[in-house]
């Protein structure tokens, strides 16, 4: 049956992508969500990748319940091993939170050859000084499990032990937060769990700040948007300079 040509306009300038549009796609990027989330926290990211073309594996692991390394080695593998199963020649990664810390502990010993870009919203690659303050705090252990008491600024820190990145890295991190509380624990600019400063890592390929919190940038459409520049491009989108 033909689609009548009025139906057809509005299909295009909804902006919704359609079959003709999605072209099939032999990358794949493995999405892994942070401490104390699940997966339906990165499905917003999950669409819009898959509407792009992307093969995308939306890994769900349960972050409150085993250390780090423990995480690391049981998921990352898994995550890689699906995106493998759809024949896929390129292989990306795309996290929030802990989930960054996950995949530098996994690719600090373990070299993918099929390796794209990796792509963190919010990662506390320097440890966060919320989980200096607040770890004795009655009831942290319970909400945040082994891993979360790992992600500090002191000798025990995970993140502070994994060097530099040796791949393409692009950090997305927010300005914004919804929890002044935590907030006061951190030095400014912050999204409420991790400042800016500690988002950054050495070795990392681009880095951009953007006006969200750490519990919802994920939802964002210009965050969205410049995590699929960076998987086209190795870099950010940024607007010219002004003459």
């Amino acid at each position: 049956m033909l689609i009548p040509s009025t139906i057809l306009v509005l299909l295009v300038w909804s902006g919704l992508p359609s079959a003709a549009q999605a072209q099939p796609s032999d990358e794949c990027v493995i999405l892994f969500h942070g401490l104390a989330r699940s997966s339906s926290s990165m499905k917003p990211i999950a669409r819009r990748l898959e509407a792009e073309g992307y093969q995308v594996v939306n890994v769900d692991y349960p972050s409150r319940d085993f250390t780090v390394q423990a995480l690391a080695g049981a998921h990352v593998p898994q995550g890689i091993a699906s995106c493998r199963a759809t024949d896929a020649t390129r292989i990306h990664f795309v996290t929030h939170s802990l989930g960054g810390i996950l995949v530098r502990h996994y690719l600090k010993d373990h070299p993918v050859p099929d390796l794209g870009r990796v792509v963190m919203l919010a990662p506390p690659n320097q440890g966060s000084e919320v989980v200096d303050d607040w770890k004795e705090a009655p009831g942290y252990a319970w909400l945040n499990g082994p891993a979360g008491q790992q992600l500090g600024t002191d000798a025990q820190s995970v993140p502070l032990q994994l060097g530099p990145v040796t791949y393409p890295v692009g950090i997305i991190a927010g300005t914004r937060t919804v929890n002044p509380l935590l907030s006061q624990s951190l030095p400014n600019p912050d999204d409420g769990k991790v400042s800016v400063a500690r988002t950054k890592v050495r070795g990392m390929t681009d880095h951009i700040e953007v006006p969200h919190s750490h519990t919802f940038i994920m939802r964002s459409a210009t965050v969205q948007d410049q995590i699929l520049h960076f998987l086209q491009h190795e870099a950010f989108a940024r607007e010219p300079a002004d003459a």
